[in-house]
């Protein structure tokens, strides 16, 4: 990983999205700093469409398009893109999220999940999502990594997909996931095609691992750095400040980097 101060303005020459988590990406301390929060709209304003992409529930989505700087949301770990056409707000759903008994069977791996990982919990956000269950082991909670790991296999043994998150372990049923629904999106929505010279993307997690992979023009910040050893797929960059710092760090550096 380079410093985030080597990205060249070269290579974002072609550069129109910026896509980026939100928990401990653009956060900190579970807040969203003034400087970060500040670093979207400038982003914005300088002409690029942010995009975050978050395992957060739906109805955050809703609030998100509606009240920040973003031209788009991809939600719950990308079961649906939540965007603006013209004036109108849409939801773009992944074509495999389904339709039939999904409450019931994920509310057999809930009570599953609360039987046997003693102290963890349903997300506080649960009430607001349509597609996925969220367990807390580390927002509300705090019960550690080897916890986050028991809940993961507790909801794959129901074949269920399951990532963990800084926070959360997500569960679904179809086949998507955060990378999958950029793709579709920016693709079937935006008529984007040359993805990896158009998008740069930032993230903090193993989870965000995927992402790191598909879009060279990859950063991380810095609270990546303890995860480093778990990840084949690191991005191409790294900020020196954490979270929300780190974030509004390496907007500033675009934002230099397309004016030269």
């Amino acid at each position: 990983m380079q410093p985030i101060e080597n990205l060249s303005p070269a290579s974002l020459r072609q550069v129109k999205y910026i896509l980026h988590d939100i928990d401990d990406t653009i956060t900190s301390g579970g807040k969203l700093l003034p400087e970060s929060y500040a670093a979207l709209w400038k982003l914005s304003r300088a002409g690029f469409q942010v995009i975050p992409v978050t395992g957060r529930p739906a109805g955050w989505c809703d609030l998100i398009l509606r009240e920040w700087p973003a031209a788009a949301v991809i939600g719950e770990n990308g079961a649906f893109a939540d965007y603006w056409d013209g004036k109108e707000r849409k939801r773009f759903f992944h074509p495999s999220v389904p339709r039939e008994r999904l409450s019931e069977k994920l509310r057999e791996i809930e009570q599953a999940c609360l039987r046997e990982v003693p102290g963890c919990r349903v997300s506080k956000d649960q009430p607001y999502r349509v597609c996925d269950l969220a367990i807390d082991f580390n927002e509300d909670v705090h019960l550690g990594m080897d916890a986050a790991l028991r809940i993961k296999a507790v909801c794959e043994r129901f074949g269920a997909v399951a990532k963990v998150s800084s926070i959360h372990v997500n569960t679904w049923f179809g086949n998507y996931s955060k990378v999958e629904m950029a793709e579709l999106f920016l693709r079937e929505v935006c008529r984007e095609d040359r993805l990896e010279e158009k998008v740069v993307f930032f993230g903090d997690s193993p989870n965000d691992e995927p992402m790191f992979a598909r879009f060279p023009l990859s950063v991380g910040v810095a609270n990546l750095a303890p995860f480093a050893g778990q990840l084949s797929h690191l991005p191409a960059y790294i900020t020196k400040g954490e979270g929300g710092i780190g974030f509004a760090e390496g907007a500033e550096v675009i934002i230099a980097a397309r004016k030269a």
